[in-house]
């Protein structure tokens, strides 16, 4: 925020200079603990405070936006992260003129940049559900995909759109400094969906309440891990910590799979009949055991079930057990939502929009957050394979449910928040 100016100019170098100053020694400081503990850390990162408020004195077109969208991407390559977050829009009731040009810059700026993440959230269980914005991002999903057609639309994979979004989210590509936090702030991320498989193989057979306490232990584990981690960096940095993120994240890495966790369960393929109920379980699991072995547990936290970044889901979708509805079922009892689905390059607009739709409306009812990542890989048909590479792994494109809702989606407003919303 103290980086606001009304010169374009100024504002990018206020930018550029914040966030090399204080993430100056980020990935050095997590290579130096990775080391001295034994720790992998896969990623180190960086979000920032929503663009969407911070260029709203300096940016009168999209255009603007864009610049400020290169200055963060210098940035993350300067200091060496992998991803820059914040790119983002808070619209769930309504948009200013400034978060609309930002939205609409999305596209250009996801072309442009190497680095840079964007997110848009367009509802919350307080506020409804913001329609106008779902449309707009149905359209902008699109035009991201154009803009990055020559490399199967990858600009998607680095763009969410949140139903609920946290304020201290560190996974990407959702992450952005909530409006609610200080200055700065060290927020981790644990995983390990490979430890928690190993630990399941060990009681292979067993009933309910053993299997439940393997999972729950074996999050405490991993979680106490973040927390050393979140600690020493706090300590080194000289910033302080903010929360560890419980999530399973997996990674396209053969071991690496949350599918594969639900599978040792004793289901034949993810998408099996069980398998939400599977999911409930792990997610439930997971957040019992980690509550404990953190003072401050935020963010996502539970599991993810991304497709592109999962061999047990890429298996499961080829194999036909996995659908995009089945998807949609299981992301009422997780926490994130459908998450790097690659589907055809023809799907309208108005289509994404009501999947996005569907989707926001079950974090909205459930009082979760809820998030869509959908590519759509311009040139290819179900059947064809979308490549992403390094962490975003590779999909299948997915078939999607050709009827048309754009009579639904053209309503202008907002759907009202359910009644449970109003708890004062």
């Amino acid at each position: 925020m103290d980086c606001i100016d009304s010169d374009l100019g100024r504002l990018n170098e206020k930018i550029y200079k914040k966030v090399t100053a204080l993430a100056e020694n980020l990935v050095e400081t997590g290579e130096k603990i990775e080391s001295e503990f034994g720790i992998p850390i896969v990623n180190k990162r960086i979000s920032v405070t929503p663009v969407g408020f911070v260029g709203g004195a300096a940016c009168s077109k999209p255009e603007d936006y864009v610049s400020i969208a290169r200055t963060l991407d210098k940035a993350a390559k300067k200091v060496g992260v992998n991803f820059i977050g914040g790119y983002s829009a808070l619209v769930s009731k309504a948009m200013t003129a400034s978060d609309e040009m930002l939205i609409r810059s999305i596209p250009k700026a996801l072309a442009c940049t190497e680095r840079v993440c964007s997110s848009v959230n367009v509802g919350s269980t307080r506020t409804g559900i913001n329609m106008d914005a779902v449309r707009l991002c149905g359209e902008i999903v699109k035009q991201t995909a154009e803009e990055t057609k020559d490399s199967d639309s990858i600009g998607c994979a680095k763009l969410v759109v949140f139903c609920n979004a946290p304020d201290d989210n560190p996974f990407m590509a959702g992450a952005f400094l909530g409006v609610t936090e200080g200055d700065a702030v060290i927020n981790v991320g644990v995983s390990g969906p490979g430890v928690v498989k190993h630990a399941l193989e060990q009681v292979r057979g067993q009933g309910f309440e053993k299997l439940c306490e393997t999972i729950k232990k074996t999050a405490f584990k991993v979680t106490r891990v973040g927390q050393l981690v979140a600690g020493e960096a706090s300590k080194r940095m000289g910033i302080p910590f903010g929360i560890v993120d419980l999530s399973l994240a997996p990674t396209p890495a053969v071991g690496d799979s949350v599918a594969e966790i639900l599978e040792e369960i004793g289901l034949e393929r993810v998408g099996a009949p069980g398998t939400t109920a599977a999911l409930a379980m792990l997610n439930d699991q997971v957040k019992k055991g980690g509550v404990m072995a953190s003072s401050y547990v935020g963010g996502l936290s539970g599991a993810f079930i991304p497709v592109s970044e999962d061999k047990g889901m890429i298996d499961a979708v080829n194999a036909g057990a996995l659908t995009l509805e089945k998807l949609e079922a299981m992301t009422c009892v997780c926490s994130v939502g459908l998450d790097m689905i690659a589907v055809p390059g023809k799907t309208k607009a108005s289509t994404i929009s009501g999947i996005i739709a569907d989707e926001m409306a079950i974090g909205m009812v459930n009082q979760k957050t809820t998030a869509v990542r959908l590519i759509p890989v311009i040139g290819k048909e179900v059947g064809d394979t979308a490549e992403f590479g390094g962490l975003l792994g590779y999909a299948p494109i997915m078939p999607v449910n050709e009827f048309d809702c754009s009579a639904f989606i053209g309503r202008k407003g907002r759907i009202p928040a359910p009644i449970h919303s109003f708890k004062n």
